[in-house]
């Protein structure tokens, strides 16, 4: 009975959570449809697709109208586009048995564990596979040799800067070292104060305000990893994050950080970037769309390559990616979800999505084609040799087995109250290596040290130039 009630229960979630969020795309979407289980409507196969993607929805549903009016196989694709809880409502959809054929992976390896995922090379052409050959990576499309997902866009991240803020202050080019953002902040600051310019910004109200401004400079300051997660030994080691939060702690104190900054969110802080408030952020390739149709603004603005301890990148500079759709393990109708999601990852698709800037591709041979992204502001993120997927770590798996506050958020602590800083990393160190050994023993991750990793030979794939 206790069963029966709970599946009787993630059924009516389910369908609540369906309600009101749903895009039309050939057929009608009420939400108490069972998903893939092979479904005939008017002798057509029924593919139900699900996406939290609202950016693109009305680009997607144009694509998904032209499939179900065009393709030969007799198939039909419902995409419904979910809200906020799309975690959630994947999860209560698998455990009630209506979960979608084609569903985009947020969370590869959580998905893979749980047995989401059905593997998706017996179905790909050798010609597919020599396309994305070069952009696949474990734990994040692969596991065990096996294909799960393919990469279409990924998240370039860049120093975002006010072009005509730092003419003003006298700044001739974007900052290439620590040092010289923080010197650079503090000139923009003594300069625009009495306008309520400051030099520097970045969403403090949560951890991902640390990890935002100081992520991407540690993977290219250093070899060795990112997200405090150290490659060659197998181990977290938070001390690539130390010059970084000394230069951020100093900001602070030199007052050179938007006043507030401490509860900022990331639209407010956009918001005052369009308004000409701040000089400088590190965020990544969506801006431009932001400062298109969300927070339209007229002030003069590019992009740059983050600073670097020294001005030089030793390692990559991360591009946040890898995964986008797959299909459901259970699916009754997989040959017809597999020639949806081959339409959606086709070359000529992919092109036209890349080219009116709804994302930045990770397919090489979209990138190659030497057509680009036209709206503005999107060349400063445009793939450079330098940028690079990382492997997947195990930083979120070992976060569900970690005691005490999480390392971005200590961090931001140490930023805005001071202490000792070898101490924060040595405590980092010690609780997030504990937590890791958990993890492993509990079969959630089979991270091994690799002696060889170096990550500036992660670059060049994601760009053609020299």
């Amino acid at each position: 009975m206790v069963k029966k009630w709970m599946m009787t229960t993630l059924s009516a979630v389910l369908a609540l959570t369906m309600a009101g969020c749903s895009t039309d795309s050939g057929t009608k979407t009420d939400g108490g449809t069972a998903a893939g289980g092979g479904e005939q409507n008017s002798g057509k196969t029924k593919v139900v697709y699900w996406t939290p993607d609202r950016h693109d929805a009305d680009f997607m549903k144009s694509k998904i109208d032209q499939f179900n009016q065009n393709n030969k196989d007799n198939i039909e694709v419902e995409m419904t586009v979910m809200g906020d809880n799309y975690p959630q409502a994947v999860d209560i959809a698998f455990a009630s048995k209506q979960a979608p054929d084609v569903f985009q992976v947020n969370d590869f390896q959580t998905y893979y564990q749980k047995g989401y995922l059905a593997p998706i090379d017996g179905y790909m052409s050798e010609e597919m596979k020599t396309t994305f050959k070069n952009s696949l990576i474990e734990n994040k499309n692969t596991i065990d040799g096996k294909i799960y997902s393919l990469p279409n866009t990924g998240q370039i991240w860049r120093l975002v800067y006010n072009k005509d803020i730092f003419q003003k202050a006298g700044i001739a080019a974007p900052p290439k070292t620590i040092a010289e953002m923080v010197a650079d902040a503090k000139k923009i600051t003594e300069v625009g104060k009495s306008e309520g310019i400051y030099g520097f910004a970045s969403p403090f109200k949560s951890g991902s305000g640390f990890w935002r401004a100081a992520n991407t400079i540690a993977g290219a300051s250093t070899n060795v990893g990112i997200d405090g997660f150290n490659y060659k030994t197998g181990q977290f080691d938070f001390s690539m994050y130390k010059s970084i939060a000394e230069a951020l702690r100093q900001m602070n104190q030199d007052g050179s950080m938007l006043p507030g900054v401490e509860s900022l969110d990331i639209d407010p802080l956009r918001a005052q970037f369009a308004q000409g408030k701040i000089g400088m952020y590190i965020n990544h390739s969506g801006e431009p769309g932001v400062y298109k149709d969300q927070f339209p603004t007229k002030e003069n603005w590019g992009a740059a390559p983050v600073p670097t301890d020294d001005g030089t990148i030793k390692g990559a500079s991360q591009v946040i990616g890898g995964s986008y759709i797959g299909i459901n393990a259970d699916s009754k109708n997989k040959e017809a979800a597999w020639k949806f999601m081959e339409y959606v990852y086709s070359t000529d698709l992919q092109s036209e999505y890349y080219e009116k800037g709804y994302g930045i591709s990770l397919i090489p041979a979209v990138l190659s084609s030497g057509k680009k992204p036209s709206i503005p502001g999107i060349e400063g993120f445009l793939p450079k040799k330098f940028d690079a997927i990382f492997p997947a770590n195990p930083g979120i798996i070992t976060e569900s087995s970690l005691e005490g506050m999480k390392w971005a958020e200590a961090f931001s602590a140490y930023v805005f109250t001071g202490g000792d800083l070898d101490a924060v990393i040595k405590d980092l160190d010690t609780r997030y290596n504990a937590a890791l050994e958990k993890s492993k023993a509990a079969g959630l991750t089979k991270v091994t040290a690799d002696p060889s990793f170096d990550s500036s030979k992660l670059q060049g794939k994601l760009s053609t130039e020299e």
